[in-house]
């Protein structure tokens, strides 16, 4: 029915929307120069939560399959994005990470023989430009491999998301979600340590209090939401979804950190919607099934911050 379909893009959406506080979070909450301690503590945890929650492991080809959902999804897409934050303008990384949809429209296509329309197309272009206009600067500068991390980022993220749709898992939601929280966590570790070195010995009680909320709410509960929307949507509907990250970590950052927001920011806003609300609605023709019949499954994200790419 509509207006099941409409509910479950409804509440699909929350997790871009979630992930789109992670800026706040980290600038207010969080120790400095420590993301990818706070990508490990957020997928770890929430992870080891969820398969504690459920009682079950992977069985079968599910034990590589976690593997590799986990790396697209969080550990492989975290990393790249901590090099894109480092060498990037955040408006520059959130701008290419714009370019997700596009390439999830791609894949689509190729792998589960989705059917790509003119209006889908044009929807991911308004939604690169609107972004652009959102958080892009005039003076942002560029750097080769800060952009060569940024667009392996949204390739990873593209993949990630058609691939977990592909892809059929017989064990409940919060199960496979765990699996991959904790697959992710895991390859992101020793990255973590060889890069910014062990944690704080200390930790104050407004740090505690951002990493708990990322792992409850930015992880186990973002992430649920999220792999449910890619099992009960096409791909291309959810990844229009993650166009939200950076539109509510703006907003939040005009009225929680009294940053300025220009008329240019608000016209690229209301691109941004328009953009989402375009994808979303209902395709006429019918899809073409691939040869195979590919399997379909729980899948992923991303977020981007006003001044700085946020991690999901």
């Amino acid at each position: 029915m509509l207006s099941n379909r409409i509910a479950i893009i409804f509440v699909t959406a929350l997790a871009p929307a979630i992930w789109g506080t992670t800026y706040l979070v980290t600038t207010e909450l969080l120790p400095p120069d420590r993301p990818l301690l706070a990508g490990v503590v957020r997928a770890l945890p929430a992870g080891l939560l969820l398969v504690a929650i459920t009682r079950r492991l992977p069985r079968g080809v599910w034990w590589w399959r976690s593997l590799v959902l986990g790396a697209l999804n969080i550990g492989a897409f975290f990393a790249l994005l901590f090099v894109a934050a480092y060498r990037l303008p955040g408006g520059v990384a959130a701008t290419i990470g714009s370019l997700q949809p596009l390439l999830v429209v791609g894949l689509s296509a190729g792998l589960l023989g989705e059917r790509v329309s003119m209006r889908t197309a044009l929807a991911g272009v308004a939604g690169v430009g609107g972004v652009s206009l959102l958080v892009l600067r005039a003076d942002a500068g560029l750097d080769g491999i800060g952009v060569a991390a940024a667009v392996a980022s949204a390739v990873v993220m593209a993949t990630g998301i058609v691939l977990s749709k592909r892809w059929t898992s017989p064990a409940p939601l919060l199960a496979t979600t765990g699996w991959q929280l904790v697959a992710g966590g895991l390859l992101l570790l020793p990255v973590a340590l060889a890069v910014e070195g062990p944690p704080p010995t200390t930790l104050s009680a407004a740090n505690l209090a951002g990493y708990g909320y990322l792992a409850i709410i930015g992880a186990a509960l973002a992430y649920v939401l999220w792999f449910r929307g890619i099992r009960a949507l096409s791909p291309t509907n959810v990844t229009f979804l993650g166009l939200l990250s950076p539109l509510v970590a703006t907003t939040l950052g005009w009225l929680a950190l009294d940053q300025e927001l220009s008329v240019g920011q608000s016209l690229g806003g209301l691109v941004v919607l328009g953009a989402l609300v375009v994808a979303q609605l209902p395709s006429r023709g019918r899809a073409v099934a691939p040869v195979g019949a590919p399997e379909q499954a729980s899948g992923q994200a991303s977020e981007q911050a006003p001044s700085v790419p946020s991690s999901r």
